[in-house]
């Protein structure tokens, strides 16, 4: 939820305006220009409750420490921000300090947001102001002691968090600085792909290399080869952001689906674009990397198993069928190195999607040890060399977790 001012900058020995606001016009106004910012952001996934009003929070996170409910930023004078002035806003978003002069939790992704202008704090703000007013009191703090303790953050923001606007590099073109932009700022992308120490900060040496995110594992999205996005090309990840489908390798599951669905496909494809570039000079490195084990692939049962309850759609090489049936072999929720995403998804089944049919669930047909066979054979199998890590104790969990 942020944004840098206009900035110029030499590139290639050329003086270049790079515009680090939206794609549109100078017509628009404030409130339709925040509108487009608050989509990248993402903030209404977060701030709206399962069946609740939009904006109007609610939404539980779960954390190490306990758990938080997400704001009501509705216009609400009494429970959301509608008594916040402009510059409280900003110094919510840019410093992560609330208006009772609170440290926020970095639940919020503040450190990310950091960098966006505050020409587009400001029209996030103006936007925000023109929806629905919600009255909803929210008790967001139930971290356990001595997390629910605000001023331990005074710490945790001493040793992980530095404010500052974000710099564009003169070096790089306009696309790149646009993406880079967007994907450490607004999209604050890196919050859920990354690792975090056990101090809830991400571990910047590991930044983007991936992590489980409310038991889905959010991919890898630097450049490696095997498990990250190095046999992507920029349109090819400008393509999933927009549609959540990657044809012949792979669809959006989890948390991912959501953020398709409310806020990367309603980005202009110029963006979207823009996120490719900068992802794809993201270095090819993993922390998973060494982590990845080869299946023992003569392991009969599984492959019996897959071949009673699988081949039929996802076909004997797992290559599925072209925006009918997503395929298995190399598909990055296939091969994550955490096997709980394909664990769910044949525990709980999956509805239909970006033109894919649905999936049945195959929660009754099979139990907890055939599950687990099943799911390490095919997260071996046909090139995907992922380590055979999915046990019964793993399937029965999830399968008695329906929220996890």
């Amino acid at each position: 939820m942020k944004k840098i001012k206009f900035l110029p900058a030499l590139l290639n020995g050329t003086a270049t305006l790079l515009l680090f606001a939206v794609n549109l016009t100078l017509a628009q106004t404030p409130e339709k220009r925040g509108e487009y910012l608050a989509t990248a952001g993402d903030c209404i996934s977060c701030h709206t409750a399962p069946g609740g009003q939009p904006f109007a929070g609610g939404l539980r996170m779960n954390t190490p420490f306990g758990y938080l409910l997400t704001p009501n930023i509705t216009p609400d004078v009494k429970t959301g921000i509608g008594s916040w002035s402009k510059d409280e806003f900003f110094r919510a978003i840019h410093d992560g300090v609330n208006k009772k002069d609170q440290d926020m939790y970095p639940a919020m992704p503040f450190t990310s947001y950091a960098k966006v202008s505050r020409e587009d704090v400001d029209a996030i703000y103006a936007y925000l102001q023109t929806i629905k007013p919600v009255s909803n009191e929210i008790s967001i703090n139930h971290l356990e002691f001595p997390f629910n303790i605000r001023s331990t953050m005074v710490f945790w923001r001493e040793l992980f968090f530095t404010p500052g606007f974000f710099k564009p590099d003169s070096s790089q073109s306009a696309s790149w600085n646009r993406g880079a932009y967007l994907v450490e700022g607004l999209g604050h992308c890196s919050e859920c792909h990354s690792p975090r120490n056990v101090m809830g900060a991400i571990e910047q040496s590991k930044a983007f290399t991936g992590a489980l995110v409310d038991g889905w594992f959010a991919l890898n999205l630097t450049s490696n080869l095997r498990t990250g996005l190095g046999s992507w090309t920029a349109q090819d990840i400008a393509n999933y952001l927009k549609s959540g489908k990657y044809p012949g390798k792979s669809t959006a599951l989890g948390p991912m689906q959501e953020v398709v669905h409310n806020s990367t496909s309603k980005l202009s494809d110029s963006d979207l674009l823009a996120m490719g570039v900068y992802l794809k000079t993201l270095p090819a490195s993993s922390s998973l990397n060494n982590q990845v084990k080869t299946i023992d692939k003569s392991k009969s049962e599984g492959a019996r198993l897959y071949i009673d309850n699988c081949s039929g759609c996802h076909q004997s090489n797992g290559r599925g069928i072209q925006n009918v049936i997503p395929p298995l072999a190399s598909n990055p929720a296939v091969i994550a190195p955490n096997g709980a995403d394909i664990v769910k998804v044949i525990i709980r089944g999956i509805g239909s999607r970006n033109g894919y049919i649905p999936m049945p669930s195959f929660a009754s047909r099979l139990n907890d040890e055939e599950i687990a066979q099943l799911s390490n054979y095919v997260r071996g199998s046909w090139g995907n060399s992922a380590a055979p890590n999915v046990t019964q104790s793993m399937v029965k969990n999830i399968r008695a977790n329906p929220g996890i």
